[in-house]
């Protein structure tokens, strides 16, 4: 049983996390007069439903990848999903979810009294002149690339994070070989989310496109314009009635949680050995740099910052998960990284 616990210690060093996050979150809406919301079910319910969905999806396309490679007969696949998850792994993959849900259900609440605080955007832009010699960067960018095709493609690329930073975080507690390697990606996410919102009130902002508009009249008229006002419209009415039961904002620019996901992807992939993944990630993350900047939702210096936060919750979750194990190794090869070293969960 002492083992056992040892080896489960990093499990209850992320609901640790988890629970003094969710401790902060308690207290300021305490302060803020405001409760805990989760609007329409949009924050926890409906992502807690959409990654269980995607959580069987993918451990039955994994089970299905084993029967093919050992060349076994269908009916093997039930047996070969119950040899490799166990209930000891079936509950701790999906504690690793929870606690992530739970941390980004924090999140959100806090991000939406962020906008009770004074934005600082003017400090913000000025950093940007300073740094692109005076000129705006996201001008810089709409001369460069255009203003028409570059528009729906960098759109694109936007709004696929939510989609790729979702299937990322299932796919880390079910296609890892090790489920302990799967909880850093968790235990990082966690305090990339952490780290983002303690930025926001560091330095509370809304983004170039409120502060500096007419930079952006050239581009055409896509649903990024329409999101925009929405949040505008949603900050305007929690300052008029920030005790009504509707309200909840989801505006703020600094830092980019954007870059900073991608980049913690990126990192990530590079720490589990995914090279090919990586490189993939890389280009990504270029794109996701350029589309913030390029579309008015973040000053430049915003990911830096994310660029920041991504190092630190790399650095972070492993040490939540291996605390003695030293600084992450980025690009080492998988079979080194699992040889050698006893996992409850490691089965399959």
């Amino acid at each position: 049983m002492a083992t056992r616990s040892r080896d489960l210690a990093w499990v209850a060093r992320l609901w640790a996390v988890v629970a003094l996050f969710a401790a902060v979150a308690l207290v300021r809406s305490h302060q803020v007069g405001i409760s805990l919301r989760d609007p329409h079910g949009a924050i926890f319910v409906t992502r807690v439903g959409l990654s269980l969905g995607l959580f069987a999806v993918l451990v039955l396309g994994d089970t299905a990848v084993r029967v093919r490679r050992r060349h076994l007969p269908w009916r093997r696949l039930p047996a070969l999903a119950r040899q490799r998850w166990t209930w000891s792994r079936l509950v701790l993959a999906l504690s690793g979810l929870l606690a992530y849900h739970v941390v980004y259900f924090c999140y959100h609440n806090l991000k939406s009294w962020d906008v009770l605080n004074r934005p600082r955007d003017r400090a913000l832009l000025r950093w940007d002149q300073w740094l692109f010699l005076g000129h705006h960067p996201a001008v810089l960018l709409h001369d460069l690339l255009g203003e028409r095709v570059a528009a729906y493609v960098l759109l694109v690329v936007y709004e696929s994070f939510s989609t790729v930073v979702a299937v990322a975080l299932v796919a880390s507690v079910t296609l890892l070989p090790r489920l302990r390697d799967g909880y850093v990606y968790v235990s990082a996410a966690v305090c990339a989310w952490i780290l983002g919102v303690a930025s926001y009130y560091a330095i509370p902002s809304l983004g170039p496109f409120h502060s500096d508009p007419s930079e952006f009249r050239g581009l055409p008229h896509t649903m990024v314009q329409d999101t925009q006002a929405r949040y505008l419209a949603q900050r305007a009415h929690l300052l008029a009635h920030p005790h009504a039961a509707d309200v909840f904002a989801q505006v703020s620019a600094f830092a980019s949680l954007h870059v900073a996901f991608v980049s913690l992807l990126w990192l990530m992939a590079r720490y589990y050995g995914f090279r090919r993944l990586a490189r993939g990630l890389a280009v990504f993350l270029v794109g996701t740099v350029l589309a913030t900047v390029y579309l008015g939702w973040h000053f430049f210096v915003d990911d830096v910052a994310g660029l920041l936060i991504a190092a630190t919750a790399v650095c972070l979750g492993h040490w939540i998960v291996y605390p003695r194990a030293g600084a992450p190794v980025l690009d080492r090869p998988r079979a080194a990284r699992t040889s050698g070293s006893r996992d409850l969960t490691r089965t399959g």
